[in-house]
């Protein structure tokens, strides 16, 4: 099951608030308890949340196309 974007933040502000006051293990909305071994570990687990996140963004268009005409039948 996928997870929303809404729950992905979630899990995202959890990490970020646990690595910001220190702690290395967390506790997800199912019950489960990750342990972390080092702080690098816990940044890599946040990266890849945003990478997550930013996939379910709506990708921004880079090409614009315009359809021009003189405004005569030939």
């Amino acid at each position: 099951m996928a997870l929303t974007v809404s729950e992905l933040t979630s899990l995202r502000d959890g990490l970020i608030k646990a690595r910001s006051n220190g702690v290395r293990r967390v506790r997800d909305q199912n019950g489960e308890e990750v342990t972390y071994s080092s702080d690098r570990e816990m940044a890599a687990a946040i990266a890849a949340l945003d990478r997550e996140i930013a996939g379910h963004a709506k990708p921004i268009p880079n090409t614009i196309l315009f359809n021009t005409s003189k405004g005569f039948d030939s």
